[in-house]
């Protein structure tokens, strides 16, 4: 029997945050004739295996501490039971689960098409689709967006199949009692400070002396120093061999690993790799459309998400503009459907000054350029930095050694002392970002931020007292 064929005028691979952003805009708004294909569940990274299920069981490890903390303030409890992972964690599908639904029933608002099954290009604006039930269908279409996203990268030492990826942390039934993270990104990091807050020993195992590296070296050196003394083993300068399952103990195994101590072995019943993400083009059929890829495997595109195929298009984690982030590529599917369909000729998203923040413990927040990069790009002499260091109120009942770190910095530029970088950490630091992030974008200078009357009392009345 011959495919089943399809028109229309836009075509939308991948169901995750970019792609489902610019779908709707295209038929919702602009009345776009638009088919979507996803071959996994809708949602993508950020609703399945990231920002979602990651922040709610940072919202746990939060809890964990704030129970913690709660003695030094008059409060006396006993906890009747441990933490229950399982239960929690099949709650927390539960409600990614609706938020499929949601999806699903959006698309459908906007009169989208929505497809499950794997596409594979078979020219640049033809696609096959084989659905779940194994028959095809051929979609030929005026414009096609290619968001399919990443996937956790693997490394490659023997034994590397008995750990898990990001994705795997979100399928474990039960608690690791102790865990090997491998990996410096935010990933890593942010899975190290979940774990430990919620009682399972963390060994984090990083290739150089710092984690984070991407960004300001205030950031690495507090959030390392403060990782330690809560009492996450780190371990530096490493590398890992092998990993082999241990006889007679379902589950465990022995990581296999050298480290700036020298040679070493470590039983675990979880190894976790974090060691990046890879561009989900495997299987898509590039090769019969002629868009260019860079070393990585990412998409080139230029500042309007053009590849280099007329009316082909990328955004998010599989092109190469970088800012692997949900809100980024949901930008980017929007600007791009109003310049494609909306008769807005120079939409398009604007990649400088985009804030990130990392949920590890503590709350880091990230804007503009890192202090080296400000030197590098302005030279020593137009660069001037604001720093600030202290305890937040939050601590005030709490001995010295039970107090997490709060740091703070303003990296200016030129005479007016134009703010190009801003980088926090400490609690809160997430909402604080935001609101700090819209001065950036319109151009703030230091004394824009000192003309503001401070709230009292508050870590982020600091932002505008720096001296």
């Amino acid at each position: 029997m011959a495919p089943i064929q399809k028109e229309c005028e836009y075509l939308v691979i991948g169901g995750g945050s970019g792609g489902l952003a610019s779908a709707r805009r295209a038929s919702g708004i602009y009345g776009a004739k638009t088919i979507s294909i996803e071959n996994k569940r809708l949602g993508g990274t950020c609703v399945n295996v990231g920002c979602v299920p990651k922040k709610i069981t940072w919202n746990a490890a939060d809890i964990a501490e704030t129970l913690h903390d709660a003695k030094a303030y008059g409060f006396s409890f006993k906890e009747t039971a441990p933490f229950d992972w399982n239960t929690f964690k099949h709650k927390r599908d539960a409600y990614v689960r609706r938020l499929n639904g949601i999806y699903e029933s959006n698309l459908g608002k906007d009169k989208i098409e929505y497809i499950h099954g794997h596409a594979r290009f078979l020219s640049p604006k033809s696609v096959e689709v084989k659905l779940d039930d194994g028959t095809r269908q051929t979609i030929n279409a005026k414009k096609v967006l290619i968001a399919v996203g990443g996937r956790p990268s693997l490394i490659d030492v023997p034994g590397a199949e008995l750990g898990i990826t990001s994705d795997g942390f979100f399928e474990l039934e039960q608690q690791p009692k102790r865990v090997a993270i491998v990996g410096a990104g935010y990933i890593a990091v942010e899975m190290a400070g979940m774990f430990h807050a919620l009682g399972t020993e963390t060994h984090l195992f990083i290739r150089q002396d710092t984690f984070l590296r991407t960004f300001d070296p205030m950031v690495q050196e507090k959030v390392l120093a403060e990782y330690k003394r809560q009492g996450i083993i780190i371990h530096t300068r490493s590398s890992q061999q092998s990993v082999r399952a241990i006889e007679g103990r379902p589950g465990w195994k022995t990581l296999a690993y050298t480290d700036a101590a020298g040679k070493g072995e470590l039983d675990v019943d979880c190894v976790l790799w974090a060691i990046g993400r890879t561009p989900e083009i495997d299987d898509l059929g590039l090769d019969s459309t002629g868009v260019k890829t860079n070393e990585k495997g990412h998409i080139t595109v230029d500042e309007y998400q053009n590849t280099n195929v007329s009316d082909v298009f990328a955004l998010g984690d599989v092109c190469d503009r970088g800012f692997e982030l949900t809100p980024v590529a949901i930008a980017a599917g929007r600007r791009l459907a109003d310049r494609v369909f909306g008769g807005q000729a120079n939409a398009k998203l604007d990649y400088e000054n985009i804030p990130s923040v990392v949920f590890a413990h503590p709350e880091v927040g990230a804007l503009g350029l890192t202090e080296p990069e400000a030197r590098e790009k302005y030279g020593d002499d137009q660069v001037k930095c604001y720093n600030t260091n202290f305890t937040d109120m939050y601590y005030a009942m709490m001995d010295a050694e039970q107090k997490s770190p709060t740091s703070y910095k303003l990296v200016c530029v030129g005479k007016e002392e134009r703010v190009v970088g801003l980088h926090i950490l400490g609690v809160g630091s997430s909402e604080i970002l935001q609101g700090f992030g819209v001065a950036v974008k319109m151009g703030a200078r230091k004394r824009d931020f000192d003309s503001c009357v401070a709230i009292h009392p508050t870590s982020a009345e600091e932002l505008v007292t720096l001296k």
